[in-house]
């Protein structure tokens, strides 16, 4: 028996086997039957076993249960693999030791797998009862090596200059087969950009030019259908700087770019910029229209006692030696007395003290003011009304009755009382009942001492 022969116990010639089952194969499951499979596509590794698994199942009685797999290339004919009927396996004599099936289980395992066996796998069930049922699938198998673990390699690897120079990633790979290759930057995907471009493979990342934005820790991850793998992170050398120069104290007395110092204190400053490699710095004091270095490096001590002038300007320099850039900030140090500084800002916090207090004083001494007018308007209002009233009111008439020394007694007089501390009221002083005016105020009572002439002398007048 050749190498594509063989024996169906239903038919005697196998290429008209072959035929008939393509045929029904085409003509898909009738509706008695149905075959089912996880997935249409595997994915297997070379050198390894695959396992095809199938599900099918029917509603009708079945005295024989046939199973059939063929495999067919693109643009070829399909090609029989091995068959069965109820548990008796018929396999084609070329691939006996590489498949197996288990009936009535339709799954087939394929041990070693290698790069021939990719390609499609169609399995057929035939159930023979009441009639002739009939369903297939149909599953396509890849064939891959795994992805060893690429490694970065970076162009130049002395680093590059900011805007000026250029850098290449490139990702290599010893194994693996239908290789995807993806960049990452800080884990996160890297895309075409004006400066990013990639190779037709994606392998190589080329940035023209760089620029501080590119720092970062880059990875090339590489999968295939079987595995995946990432490399170690490389960070690229880049050249950058400086940047955002400035100048801090310890005694964080900056207002703007002027500094205070108190008397007999000293202040320390520290001069930084972004840059890499890191600056030299360079400390420089203008004073009457001079300039010269006084330090190099970040830090600088001002002592007030060694400061002639009480207004002194200051420059920091820094410089990168590989961008051959540099920057500097010029700022003020002014020597300051901190006694009045303190007093002044004592006199801000207690501000708001001394208002409440002068408000308050002010309402007790206006309270005590209101109580005294009230207390000695009385007699200030009486004061001014017996000042006002005439003279001729309280001497109307001068006649003389022989009494000379009497003649200034007659007039009309008023009585005021004044009340008691005690607040009772005094009464005035007893007169006769006919003199006296019932009704009258006890503060304020008028009497009229009129001039009397004896009847005999009304004849005889002088």
């Amino acid at each position: 028996m050749g190498q594509d022969a063989f024996m169906d116990p239903f038919s005697n010639t196998v290429g008209v086997f072959q035929c008939k089952i393509y045929l029904l194969l085409l003509a898909g499951a009738c509706s008695g039957l149905k075959v089912a499979v996880p997935s249409h596509t595997i994915h297997g590794i070379r050198g390894q076993a695959l396992y095809l698994p199938v599900h099918y199942g029917f509603h009708t009685p079945a005295s024989d249960i046939q199973i059939i797999w063929l495999f067919e290339r693109p643009h070829t004919m399909p090609k029989y693999l091995l068959g069965s009927v109820n548990k008796s396996v018929v396999p084609d004599l070329e691939y006996q030791h590489k498949f197996t099936m288990m009936p009535p289980n339709a799954s087939l395992l394929i041990n070693p797998l290698q790069f021939t066996d990719e390609g499609n796998y169609i399995v057929k069930v035939n159930i023979q009862g009441n009639g002739t049922l009939s369903a297939s699938q149909k599953i396509q198998v890849t064939v891959d090596d795994p992805v060893t673990k690429p490694v970065v390699q970076t162009q130049p690897l002395s680093g590059a200059v900011e805007y000026v120079g250029n850098m290449t990633l490139t990702c290599i790979v010893e194994g693996g087969t239908r290789l995807i290759y993806q960049w990452l930057k800080n884990g996160r995907p890297v895309h075409t950009t004006s400066t990013n471009s990639f190779s037709p493979q994606n392998n190589t990342l080329h940035i023209a030019p760089v620029t501080k934005e590119d720092i970062g820790n880059y990875s090339c991850l590489v999968k295939n259908p079987v595995s995946k793998m990432e490399s170690d992170i490389t960070m690229p050398i880049i050249y950058y700087g400086p940047y955002g120069l400035r100048v801090n104290s310890d005694k964080g007395l900056k207002v703007g770019e002027v500094f205070t110092v108190d008397i007999g204190e000293a202040i320390l400053f520290d001069c930084s910029a972004d840059s890499y490699p890191p600056n030299t710095y360079s400390w420089i004091r203008r004073t009457d229209n001079t300039t010269y270095v006084i330090k190099h490096g970040p830090h600088l001590e001002v002592a007030s006692e060694k400061v002639a002038q009480k207004t002194t300007d200051y420059v920091c320099c820094a410089y990168n030696n590989v961008t051959g850039r540099q920057d500097e900030t010029h700022f003020t140090v002014i020597i300051t007395s901190v006694g009045l500084e303190k007093l002044a800002q004592k006199g801000k916090s207690l501000s708001p003290l001394a208002s409440i207090t002068g408000i308050s004083l002010f309402l007790i001494i206006s309270m005590c003011l209101l109580l005294l007018w009230k207390k000695y308007q009385p007699y200030k209002i009486i004061r001014q009304k017996l000042e006002s009233r005439p003279k001729m009111e309280y001497r109307k008439a001068r006649t003389f009755s022989g009494h000379e020394d009497a003649l200034d007694d007659f007039g009309i007089y008023e009585f005021v009382a004044f009340p008691d501390a005690s607040g009772v009221p005094r009464m005035p002083r007893s007169v006769p009942a006919s003199d006296s005016i019932s009704g009258q105020d006890l503060h304020s009572t008028i009497y009229e001492v009129i001039q009397h002439i004896p009847a005999q002398q009304q004849d005889h007048p002088e």
